[in-house]
């Protein structure tokens, strides 16, 4: 019985890993709380693919800083607002549907809340 739950709990990592690195590309899904969630099934499954996850040059840094409570540095802020309005824009210009440019338009505004809302980390001199 504890094969089978690892087993699903190593898939629920791979999927919520591969989800919020989409997120990274696509401003509506969260890539932070997804890449949380992958390390928290990968810690209660596989050492080895949690280790790798802490290790990962791209997601390291959502766990730690999350682990830690250290905040996010603010140069990964002004990119990801400026990455979050950049793929937005194309998707306005895209629809040209009036009904869903003002949902991306609310969309983006409520992430950009959510992002300037978060703990800043301060940077080392």
């Amino acid at each position: 019985m504890m094969k089978v739950k690892k087993i699903l709990l190593v898939i629920a990592g791979i999927l919520f890993l591969i989800i919020g690195a989409i997120g990274i590309v696509v401003p509506v899904l969260p890539t932070t709380p997804l890449v949380i969630l992958s390390a928290i099934c990968f810690s209660g499954s596989s050492e080895k693919l949690y280790q790798m996850l802490l290790k990962s040059k791209y997601f390291g840094s959502y766990i730690e800083n999350y682990r830690n409570k250290t905040g996010v540095p603010a140069e990964v802020k002004r990119r990801a607002i400026f990455f979050l309005w950049a793929m937005l824009g194309i998707s306005m210009f895209l629809s040209k549907n009036p009904k869903i440019i003002i949902l991306l338009a609310a969309v983006g505004i409520g992430v950009t809340i959510h992002i300037c809302s978060l703990k800043k980390k301060e940077e080392k001199s």
